[in-house]
């Protein structure tokens, strides 16, 4: 590989807010921010969702009555399909 033209890929640790679950992966994402982690200092990436808070995760998800969203759409256009003679 050349050298200089490569991001820096380096330990991060991404932070979730909304869970603050943190974990320690490897990323070339740039950040600002640091965290001191296990007694060593890491760059942070702050998370809104990561699978610790997303509802498909969680199982929070909220299903959707798609029988009744269905039957709703036929009732409503129902009469505009007829064809006139």
């Amino acid at each position: 590989m050349k050298e200089g033209i490569h991001p820096q890929y380096r330990d991060v640790v991404f932070q979730d807010m909304s869970s603050d679950l943190k974990f320690i992966t490897r990323s070339t994402a740039p950040t600002r921010e640091k965290i001191t982690l296990d007694g060593k200092e890491y760059p942070l990436i702050k998370l809104d969702v990561s699978s610790a808070s997303h509802p498909f995760y969680t199982g929070a998800q909220q299903r959707v009555n798609e029988a009744g969203r269905v039957e709703k759409f036929r009732q409503k256009f129902a009469r505009s399909g007829q064809k006139t003679s």
